[in-house]
């Protein structure tokens, strides 16, 4: 049952859906998997499926910036979160993105992290659950058919690159397991458990300047963060008609550009070392990591946390168990930091440590979104 307040769409009967799946995702199973958990169910449901199966890094993007997708009702992606990336960040390229972007996404959990299946897994009101049972449930939501909005976040980096970003942005602790456990993709969710043992031996600090704009004080703008009707387009307030060419991406109206100081109502964060910095915008990090427990879908929020240099390795080790039910803010760590926030900057000190966005790598550089 949708949650109140939300408004739905409904997907056609028949239904034709393109399937964009990476073989090599996760363990390596996702092929497998669709033909054996998801086609039976959709053939029951109604939905017809075209299978393209991605042949190697960008393959994805380039399919959904170049194709004529007029032929199918909603695009589903069989993979981990990077393939979605790849995805919504394709749609973008496309001269007519305004229009592209209102064909429903829709994602089946076939790689090793599946944030995003899980968030919404949760926000349906399903139990936790993972792996086989997960895709179920978010097969079978496909072949209910409801489709609602889903928040995107703009980033800019100081070197010209604009993404768009649906799950977060991380710096330090998390982006480092995320990476550095790429090496045991074989071992499925559990390459996140290795990954954090190894990174938690070698704990590293990174220094830098952090910035938001808190979720309350919004100035020269009418839409209080509250009001569930108030028009959010990809993180951003629109702009009054006519003041951007046809075509053009939305613009980042609560940023000034990167070489310019923060604005006077913004916060800075008075620590300059950091363990983690993560702006997450769904409930889920990863399949077993209930991050942000508060997030919604569609709640104009980024839920920024960051951990201040200083926490032992052993409170580090139980914020990230407890993690796992989301009741890490419960433990009231004095180093962990949790503020919702509309905006956000991140400038750090030297080029130090990986970032990610929707957990794929980016030079270490200035960013904000």
């Amino acid at each position: 049952c949708p949650p109140p307040g939300d408004s739905y769409g409904v997907l056609p009967r028949p239904c034709h859906v393109l399937v964009l799946l990476n073989p090599q995702s996760g363990s390596g199973r996702a092929l497998d998997d669709f033909q054996a958990v998801v086609q039976p169910m959709l053939a029951e449901a109604d939905i017809a499926t075209t299978v393209f199966i991605t042949e190697r890094p960008h393959h994805a993007h380039e399919k959904v910036r170049d194709e004529d997708l007029s032929q199918w009702d909603t695009l589903v992606v069989m993979s981990g979160d990077g393939l979605l990336f790849e995805v919504v960040n394709g749609l973008m390229e496309r001269p007519d993105w305004k229009e592209a972007m209102k064909k429903p996404l829709c994602i089946l959990p076939g790689g090793s992290g599946n944030a995003l299946a899980a968030s919404i897994n949760y926000y349906a009101g399903y139990d936790h659950v993972a792996k086989k049972k997960l895709l179920t449930n978010c097969t079978f939501m496909l072949c209910k058919g409801l489709y609602t909005q889903m928040d995107l976040v703009s980033l800019s980096t100081a070197s010209g690159k604009r993404f768009f970003s649906f799950l977060g942005f991380g710096w330090g602790f998390i982006s480092d397991v995320d990476i550095d456990s790429e090496k045991y993709r074989w071992l499925g969710s559990a390459r996140f458990t290795l990954g954090t043992l190894q990174c938690l031996a070698k704990l590293r600090v990174y220094q830098g300047r952090l910035s938001y704009l808190p979720m309350a004080t919004e100035q020269g703008s009418s839409l209080a963060p509250q009001d569930p009707h108030a028009p959010v387009t990809n993180g951003h307030i629109p702009q009054p008609a006519g003041t951007e060419a046809p075509g053009s991406l939305p613009p980042d109206s609560l940023l000034v550009p990167l070489g310019q100081p923060v604005p006077a109502h913004w916060t800075v964060v008075p620590e300059e070392e950091f363990v983690l910095v993560y702006a997450i915008y769904q409930s889920h990090l990863g399949t077993n990591l209930l991050m942000a427990p508060a997030a919604r879908l569609h709640d104009g929020c980024i839920h920024l946390f960051y951990m201040k240099a200083g926490i032992s390795r052993v409170t580090l080790l139980k914020l990230f168990l407890a993690m796992s039910r989301g009741t890490h803010l419960d433990l009231n760590c004095p180093h962990l930091c949790y503020v919702p926030v509309r905006a956000f900057r991140l400038e750090p000190r030297v080029a130090a440590g990986i970032m990610t966005v929707d957990g794929e790598a980016l030079a270490c550089e200035p960013v904000q979104g």
